[in-house]
């Protein structure tokens, strides 16, 4: 697996090239397979780069409805709740293309199985094998954005929480130590099973989180747990790798 990390002068370079370059991915992906899949994030820099994406020049050369939108992790909360990464995803490019709606897979709200969070992680886990291809628990994902927080979290994995249980694909995450408290998340198992997976990092505040995952210490955090199978690549701004290396 080869760790490759760019750097860019702030978060607007950072999410520019990292929307281009999911574009072309997706096309090569559909040309190759007849889809794509694309796994969002939410954040600051992650919307960014999904709003980028709507910016592109070349956003008009994908057929949208051929491409599955995933999300890495989402908040346990009401489906029209500000809070949500889909409903921000939504208004920074999904409401702009035209998709296929059996093909947006967003988490579970508080509107879906009752508002139990163990039996909406639970269902969402059918969901996504229900998509995978033969006995496979997950389809295919071409594009991964991750973010990173401060303390090295990533989707809803955090820093001193117990590791999921092995086999499991998406977790609940009833205690989170960022509000809101109830979340659903994919397990490492999912991410790691990924081919190359794209940390979108920006601002000094993650300078120390970041120093950590790419180091050599063998850190713990979330972030230097996550690993594309072929590549991890890092778009990174010069703040955030100020303390690298």
């Amino acid at each position: 697996m080869t760790v490759h990390v760019r750097t860019f002068e702030d978060a607007a370079q950072v999410a520019a090239t990292a929307a281009a370059a999911a574009i072309d991915v997706l096309a090569a992906a559909i040309d190759a397979r007849g889809e794509a899949h694309i796994m969002l994030t939410g954040g600051t820099v992650g919307i960014a780069t999904i709003a980028a994406i709507s910016k592109d020049p070349k956003v008009g050369s994908i057929d949208w409805q051929k491409v599955h939108f995933w999300w890495g992790d989402e908040r346990f909360v009401a489906p029209d709740s500000p809070d949500r990464n889909a409903l921000q995803a939504k208004q920074a490019l999904l409401d702009s293309i035209s998709t296929d709606p059996f093909k947006v897979h967003e988490f579970p709200s508080t509107a879906e199985f009752g508002g139990d969070l163990d039996e909406a992680a639970a269902g969402f886990a059918a969901e996504l094998a229900a998509v995978a291809p033969g006995a496979e628990r997950q389809p295919r994902f071409d594009v991964v954005f991750m973010g990173m927080g401060p303390d090295g979290h990533v989707a809803s994995l955090f820093p001193g929480k117990d590791a999921p249980a092995a086999g499991l694909t998406v977790i609940a995450e009833h205690d989170s130590p960022k509000p809101p408290p109830q979340r659903l998340s994919f397990t490492y198992e999912v991410l790691n099973a990924v081919e190359s997976i794209w940390f979108l990092v920006a601002g000094a505040d993650k300078a120390d989180a970041a120093a950590a995952a790419l180091g050599d210490s063998g850190s713990t955090l979330p972030a230097a747990r996550v690993k594309g199978t072929r590549e991890t690549v890092w778009f990174i701004d010069q703040a955030a790798a100020s303390k690298l290396g």
